[in-house]
């Protein structure tokens, strides 16, 4: 029987409610319907750990981190606590470290759900995110800090290799898909780095004579993505047009509270972490409200990439069927508590 080590990092504010009911969830899925087992380790790490140690994470962290075959991640962040700290030196630290530049990001309307669109389809696309370079690269700096000339640069770096690679595994995906891919650009106005993205997105969509590709101005995509969302299949941008549309994807089809992220490693060298796109929603934290599902579908993703679609597909449809019968919380204009979502899903399983 086959056994994974995961880490569970619950990290601030909802997370710490989150994670112990999506890890029952979890733990009650492999016991009904999987044929193998979880080792689950946890560390508290992110910005409450931080303001009672004064590191987000231990020296170590990444070091620790790569002994495990997955990580599974809520979110951090805390109001006392910059966000850049949370950022640099944890999510983007594991990002980075471990090569995960794939951001995978499933957008999908739901039965049960009202979608906040003017056109009814149904939505089934996927947002894949280059997420190792672009403008989160980091380069940059600050100059005459203070001064009347003060000023502050930021440089987006895009190389041949990271282009290509997110390109390749967009075309990929789409081959299991619909068999079409579109490209989110700003090329009339970035008339280097997006050009260059143009260039060599192009060049490899000519390897995919069998997939449609077609691209779109960000601008434009973000009209499209309210207008007619059903229109997209693979959707391929940079960091940063896939971190906004991601978010914007995430309010069509109800909430972001259901919106789950894959941070991939496809060459397998280093763990991937899942994670839900919402973050750490102090304003709610404490109160029982906060949607779990993210979460858990982000836990889906895990198990698909761990090679467990049986018993991910399984957790998918105990979340569908949760929805459908109206078991709903505040985001989604419902009245259940946390909880109630969680021991919906449980019994389901069951």
């Amino acid at each position: 029987m086959k056994n994974y080590k995961i880490v569970a990092l619950p990290g601030d504010g909802i997370g710490k409610e989150i994670m112990p009911l999506a890890l029952e969830v979890m733990n009650t899925l492999v016991e009904q319907v999987g044929d193998f087992t979880l080792e689950i380790d946890q560390y508290p790490w992110g910005c409450e750990h931080y303001l009672e140690t004064g590191e987000v994470m231990p020296k170590n962290g990444i070091e620790i981190l790569s002994q495990y075959d997955a990580i599974w991640f809520v979110a951090a962040g805390h109001p006392d606590v910059d966000d850049t700290l949370s950022g640099w030196e944890f999510i983007y630290q594991m990002r980075k470290q471990f090569k995960e530049y794939v951001c995978l990001r499933p957008i999908r309307s739901y039965d049960g759900i009202d979608t906040l669109i003017t056109n009814k389809a149904p939505i089934d696309m996927v947002i894949i995110r280059e997420n190792s370079e672009g403008e989160y690269v980091g380069a940059g700096g600050f100059a005459h800090i203070n001064f009347s000339n003060e000023l502050a640069v930021q440089t987006t770096v895009m190389t041949r290799e990271g282009v290509e690679r997110i390109a390749r595994y967009a075309f990929e995906l789409a081959r299991k898909r619909r068999k079409h891919v579109t490209s989110v650009t700003k090329s009339n106005a970035l008339q280097y780095t997006q050009v260059f993205w143009d260039k060599v997105v192009e060049e490899v969509a000519q390897e995919y004579p069998d997939v449609t590709f077609d691209w779109i101005y960000a601008d434009a995509a973000t009209m499209r993505f309210v207008q007619n969302p059903s229109f997209f299949d693979v959707v391929v941008t940079t960091n940063l047009f896939g971190d906004l549309l991601s978010d914007l994807g995430g309010a069509i089809i109800g909430s972001i509270g259901l919106m789950a992220s894959g941070n991939i490693n496809p060459e397998k060298d280093f763990p991937s972490m899942y994670e839900p796109v919402h973050g750490s929603a102090p304003d709610i934290a404490g109160k029982g409200i906060a949607n779990p599902l993210a979460m858990i579908l982000a836990g889906a993703m895990m198990l698909e990439d761990l090679g467990e679609t049986y018993t991910a597909n399984i957790l998918k449809e105990a979340v569908n069927d949760v929805l459908r019968d109206g078991i709903k919380t505040g985001d989604l204009k419902g009245t259940a508590s946390t909880s109630d979502v969680t021991t919906a899903l449980l019994q389901k399983l069951r």
